[in-house]
């Protein structure tokens, strides 16, 4: 599973304004997946101990 969001968060970061068609000059959309993902790497961390 782990794989597969990871799989998936690359996906989106990289090519994901391709994909989706978003507007993104100043980088904010990027951040966010980015933030995103490092909280739910931090929270999935804290629940398993």
């Amino acid at each position: 599973m782990g794989m597969l969001a990871l799989a998936m968060f690359i996906a989106l970061f990289g090519w994901g304004h391709e994909m989706f068609q978003w507007s993104d000059p100043d980088g904010q959309v990027q951040l966010a997946l980015f933030a995103a993902f490092l909280f739910g790497i931090i929270c999935g961390y804290r629940v398993n101990q």
